[in-house]
C-alpha cells in the first residue's frame, strides 16, 4: 500500500490532544500536526502506510467520539502534501501563484493532493485552520498554465470553496513573503 494522510478534526482541544496520543499509539504514523485551530478546535493530522493510517483513524474517531466534527483520509496522497502541510518546502524557482481558499481543512487538504496530482506545480503551503478562522488554503507555484490547471483542478476536489486567484508575475516582495 502507498503513502496515505489522515486528519481528524475536533471541537474539544482536551479530547483533541487525546485522540492525538491514541491515534500515535495504535498504529506506525508520522504524526505531521497536532495542534489547536481556530475557533477554539483541534486538528491532527498523520501520515504513513495506507493501513497504518486507516487503523490510526479508527483509533481517533472512537477516542474522539461526539467531539469528531471532520475527517480526512487520503489513501495514496502525493508526495508534495506531507512537506506543504508541515511548512518545509523549499522553493528555488518560483513562478506563477495561485491560491486556493476554503471554509474546510479538509477540503484545503484535498484541494492541495488534486493540484498537484493535476500538473506539474509545486505546492509552498497547506494551511489548515491556524490563525484563519478555521479556514484552510493552498499556495502553489509553477508556470502560469501549469497554475491555472492546478488551481482548476483544486476548485473541484475541495467542497466549500471560497475564492481562487493565479498570479502570473508576482512581485519579488510577495514571493518572498510566501517563501
Amino acid at each position: 500500500m502507498g503513502k496515505a494522510i489522515g486528519m481528524v478534526e475536533l471541537s474539544s482541544i482536551a479530547r483533541g490532544i487525546e485522540t492525538s496520543d491514541s491515534m500515535v499509539k495504535a498504529a506506525q504514523v508520522e504524526l505531521l500536526r497536532s495542534v489547536t485551530v481556530c475557533p477554539g478546535k483541534y486538528m491532527v493530522i498523520i501520515g504513513g502506510d495506507t493501513g497504518a493510517v486507516r487503523a490510526a483513524m479508527e483509533a481517533g474517531r472512537q477516542k474522539g467520539a461526539q467531539y469528531v466534527v471532520d475527517t480526512l483520509l487520503i489513501p495514496s496522497v502525493h508526495e508534495q502534501v506531507f512537506p506543504a502541510i508541515s511548512g518545509t518546502v523549499e522553493v528555488t524557482n518560483p513562478q506563477a501563484v495561485g491560491v486556493v481558499e476554503f471554509y474546510s481543512i479538509a477540503s484545503a487538504i484535498q484541494a492541495a493532493d488534486a493540484a498537484v496530482k493535476a500538473a506539474q506545480v509545486t505546492l509552498i503551503e497547506v494551511r489548515t485552520g491556524y490563525a484563519i478562522g478555521g479556514k484552510g488554503f493552498v499556495v502553489l507555484t509553477g508556470d502560469v498554465g501549469a497554475v491555472r490547471a492546478a488551481v482548476e483542478a483544486a476548485k473541484q476536489a475541495g467542497e466549500l470553496f471560497v475564492e481562487s486567484t493565479v498570479i502570473p508575475r508576482p512581485a519579488p516582495q510577495l514571493l518572498k513573503s510566501l517563501l
